[in-house]
């Protein structure tokens, strides 16, 4: 292999680990952003919901007894 051939395996392998690094980045901003608050269609606001009526429900449960 000469310099040029060795030129181009560095270019490509970097081109592909930054494209790679770009996609991880990318997903777990998006991953990140659904973990915040925004107004109620975030996962977290669902978790906070679901949270609120299992405590509701297992208040009703402990008066019943």
């Amino acid at each position: 292999m000469n310099a040029v051939d060795w030129a181009a395996l560095l270019v490509s392998i970097s081109a592909i680990s930054a494209a790679f690094a770009g996609a991880v980045r990318w997903m777990v901003k998006h991953y990140l952003f659904e973990l915040r608050t925004n107004g109620g269609s975030s996962v977290k606001d669902q978790v906070n919901r679901l949270e609120a009526r299992v405590d509701q429900i297992y208040l009703l449960l402990c008066e019943k007894e």
